[in-house]
């Protein structure tokens, strides 16, 4: 029987007293533009500024936002992002990110990073995975928000997770506290191929990804490291290309602790996620990918083994929404400290 998660809190009545000023730099990417797009109604900012990746792109506007957002993608400028918003949004590739995060926190601005720039946390495995990033600004927040809202209000800069992360986490991390798993974890994870970005490459292209489906990254994934770093232990995460446009499904493979039961793992996850907005739990009912495109919603469905201590779980989410800019207006809403479903729903 399906699981259904309890209603989350009435929406707060009142609007912001202010406008929050807010600015997007690389809203010509997939996850920038899906950024400009909830910004620009989203009810508690206004949208100062969208810039592209560099300095030397010539303006443009977004054809696919005509109505919703008139402007121009502007060349990226640091000093005008200071002056002109108080949280910026990077959707940067890691090098630029790690650059522009460190300037705009030396003038006072608010950051929300899209990038993997500042997600690491040790020095060593930065300089594996990240090493653009020699060191992590004070104020730098993991931003998974079922995890750490508390932390995330306060945060200088919110650093926010990779959509294959943010499904393995959210699926993993209430079994890992309440001490249910015991043995190896295997993530088997198939995205669309927005996942890869804009730039075009050889797997991206139409003629070759059509029709099949290609692991990649095996044992060299960068977002190994950060699953690894929030589970505090050793993980087989293996992602796969699949000829979809958007989507993340994942199949998480566990061992459990001996004797532990159906009830057990249910209670949990219900626990960890009753008052969550954006966390829908479905049981035995496994989820797909259709049930969350265009959402910010993660769904997470299991089936468990109790005589033989396995847990088979199903996490589903968007990358370009919960894996992307609908997670980074959360925490945007976090910061705020307006409801986390503003502009979301």
């Amino acid at each position: 029987m399906a699981i259904t998660v309890p209603q989350a809190a009435e929406r707060a009545a009142a609007a912001p007293a202010r406008l929050a000023r807010v600015a997007v730099a690389g809203a010509t990417g997939y996850a920038g533009q899906e950024l400009v797009r909830l910004l620009a109604r989203h009810s508690a900012v206004t949208l100062t500024d969208a810039m592209s990746s560099g300095a030397a792109s010539a303006p443009r506007p977004l054809p696919a936002l005509k109505r919703i957002w008139d402007g121009a993608v502007a060349p990226l400028d640091v000093e005008r992002l200071a002056a002109n918003a108080e949280i910026v949004f990077l959707a940067l590739p890691e090098a630029a990110s790690a650059e522009v995060g460190a300037a705009l926190l030396e003038r006072g601005v608010r950051v929300i990073d899209l990038s993997g720039a500042f997600r690491i946390r040790s020095d060593a495995d930065r300089r594996r995975w990240y090493p653009a990033t020699a060191a992590l600004p004070d104020g730098v927040v993991y931003a998974l928000p079922e995890r750490h809202a508390a932390a995330i209000r306060g945060a200088r800069l919110a650093s926010c997770p990779g959509c294959y992360p943010t499904a393995a986490l959210l699926a993993l991390e209430p079994l890992a506290a309440a001490g249910l798993l015991d043995g190896p974890i295997v993530i088997d994870a198939k995205s669309g191929i927005s996942g890869a970005g804009k730039t075009p490459s050889q797997r991206t292209h139409f003629s070759e990804n059509h029709g099949s489906v290609a692991a990649y990254g095996v044992f060299s994934h960068r977002h190994t490291g950060e699953i690894e770093q929030e589970l505090r232990t050793r993980v087989t995460f293996v992602p796969h290309l699949v000829p979809l446009d958007r989507g993340i499904l994942e199949t998480i493979y566990v061992s459990l602790r001996r004797g532990t039961t159906e009830v057990q793992v249910s209670a949990a996850m219900q626990e960890a996620y009753a008052s969550a907005p954006f966390v829908r739990l479905t049981g035995a009912e496994l989820p797909e990918i259709k049930h969350v495109a265009h959402t910010n919603f993660c769904d997470i469905g299991w089936r468990i083994d109790e005589g033989g201590g396995r847990l088979v779980q199903v996490a589903v989410l968007d990358n370009l929404l919960k894996g992307a800019a609908g997670q980074a207006v959360q925490n945007l809403n976090l910061m705020l400290g307006v409801d986390e479903r503003t502009g979301l729903i």
